[in-house]
């Protein structure tokens, strides 16, 4: 993908929409160039049904052209202010994107909640653009689709146009990914589309990462050879909200076969797959009361574990503690090899931006990334990179690289 182009040059009203797997995320506001970044900001984020996830993609579309219609309708303030002329939405998803300009998704998959299957949605070329854009039509929509890229280059936008000194962006929820800007001389020739071009976002999929140094265990062995994707997805199944409760229900089974840790029998819902969710392991994890009361309620509501000692749920604690702090500390280090790639560490400022459910709402996990990012760099340097939330998430970065493409072709008929 060419550079972000983000000057704070823009002007106007802009839609931003994130596809987040089983949630839509509706974002319009306006941006007031040099003089003020942004302003008049609505959202509304709505669950997707499962029929229509299901669906095909003329479906999907639809749908969402729909409640597009209806988030536009609901703000009549942001209609009487906005321009006459067809107006532009950027488009991000939580699957992987092919990036071209229009950007257009070749292939992306969707994990279910419960369990990773996988919906393949067959969006060849250009073909989820134009889909969007006659569904928008069909709608009375005078709207246009101008990007379409994954959430993490999305939230390398929106890091992009408060700092520029933002140089990568992660994704750190259900799924994983990371992507960073690049000097286009760093990039293969044959790679680039625009000599132009002075930087290039690259787009890693870095769950696909995969070396003989990983931490791996006859655990993660388990969980991959089970998975719907054995042999692929290394990393991701190492540190990404997926699989984190996964691989915390197979370390528990074993514990129970070998060490009777839960009673003479083994709980039999133990042996569920994807029954453990991420926000099962943290609330364990961060659970703070005096006897673990709250692993006692969540090992009841998740295998129907009755009752269990004391030493069990200390036990439980312990694996959730162990397990997310290795899948920190790898994400940490992925951060950490992105920032001496760049040759960023020495001589001047980074910001890495950082959005997703585990990064924002499991708060050790969080602070596991921090340290082990600040232990990996030494006192000397770790002042050098900034890891912060991203301001306003993918949904945003959407909307301004709506914004950024209008300006690029302010000149076009």
């Amino acid at each position: 993908m060419h550079a972000l182009a983000l000057g704070r040059h823009e002007e106007g009203f802009y839609y931003g929409v994130n596809l987040q797997g089983t949630h839509l995320l509706m974002l319009c506001a306006r941006l007031g160039g040099k003089s003020m970044a942004i302003s008049a900001l609505q959202r509304e984020e709505i669950s997707i049904p499962d029929a229509v996830l299901a669906g095909t993609s003329e479906e999907i579309t639809d749908y969402v052209a729909t409640e597009i219609a209806k988030f536009v309708s609901g703000h009549p303030e942001i209609e009487e202010s906005a321009s006459t002329k067809k107006k532009k939405m950027g488009f991000t998803l939580s699957y992987p994107v092919n990036e071209v300009m229009p950007f257009a998704a070749t292939r992306f998959q969707r994990k279910g909640s419960n369990e990773p299957v996988e919906f393949e949605f067959e969006f060849v070329g250009k073909g989820m653009v134009k889909d969007l854009n006659r569904a928008l039509t069909n709608h009375g929509m005078k709207m246009h689709v101008s990007s379409l890229v994954d959430e993490t280059i999305g939230g390398l936008a929106g890091g992009r146009y408060f700092n520029k000194e933002s140089v990568a962006a992660i994704t750190l929820g259900t799924s994983t990914n990371a992507a960073y800007v690049e000097p286009a001389e760093e990039v293969a020739n044959e790679l680039t589309q625009s000599p132009n071009s002075s930087e290039l976002v690259i787009s890693m999929e870095w769950g696909n990462f995969s070396s003989p140094r990983l931490p791996l265990t006859s655990y993660d062995a388990s969980v991959d050879a089970e998975s719907s994707n054995p042999g692929s997805g290394t990393f991701e199944k190492l540190i990404s909200g997926m699989y984190l409760g996964e691989v915390v229900r197979h370390i528990l089974l074993k514990l129970a076969e070998e060490t009777a840790l839960f009673g003479s029998s083994v709980p039999p819902k133990l042996m569920t797959p994807y029954l453990l969710r991420s926000f099962d392991v943290a609330a364990m994890h961060q659970d703070t009361s005096e006897d673990r009361e709250i692993v006692s309620e969540k090992l009841r509501e998740v295998f129907e574990i009755g009752s269990c000692s004391r030493m069990a749920r200390e036990v439980v604690a312990e694996v959730c503690d162990i397990v997310t702090e290795r899948g920190a500390r790898l994400a940490g280090a992925g951060i950490v090899g992105i920032i001496k790639k760049l040759g960023r560490i020495e001589n001047r400022k980074s910001v890495v931006t950082v959005e997703g459910g585990l990064y924002e709402h499991y708060r050790i996990f969080r602070n596991y990334l921090h340290s082990s990012v600040w232990e990996m760099l030494g006192n000397d340097l770790s002042d050098n990179v900034i890891v912060q939330h991203s301001h306003g998430g993918s949904g945003t970065g959407a909307l301004f690289l709506a914004a950024a493409h209008t300006y690029a072709h302010r000149g076009d008929s």
